[in-house]
């Protein structure tokens, strides 16, 4: 038995989204977001201390929500001392555009 339809068939986007869905998996976060804003925005490499003193999150959480954007390749660090500083990683603005590109774009492909 086949379903009623309320209306002409939708045509459906085809391709594999799973890399763009755990790309934006990492950054639907508002503190990453924040840190990736303060990564974009600044000149220099930015240290841990500056995120954990200015967040109103603790030392361990910052620290998680680092090492998802460093998983996912969107920031570098670097140990100096006792201290870790973050940049942008190379790239990770377009990779970010590249993962919403497929989602908005006319030229994919579709499926009827």
């Amino acid at each position: 038995m086949s379903m009623q339809r309320c209306c002409p068939p939708a045509t459906i986007a085809e391709g594999d989204f799973e890399p763009a869905a755990a790309l934006l998996k990492a950054l639907a976060d508002p503190y990453r977001l924040r840190i990736l804003a303060t990564l974009a925005g600044s000149p220099d490499d930015v240290c841990v201390c500056d995120f954990t003193g200015a967040l109103p999150l603790n030392q361990p959480t910052v620290s998680h929500h680092l090492r998802i954007l460093r998983e996912a390749e969107l920031v570098t660090s670097e140990r100096r001392g006792t201290w870790v500083y973050y940049r942008l990683a190379p790239g990770a603005e377009a990779r970010i555009e590249a993962a919403l590109t497929p989602i908005f774009s006319p030229k994919i492909p579709l499926h009827a």
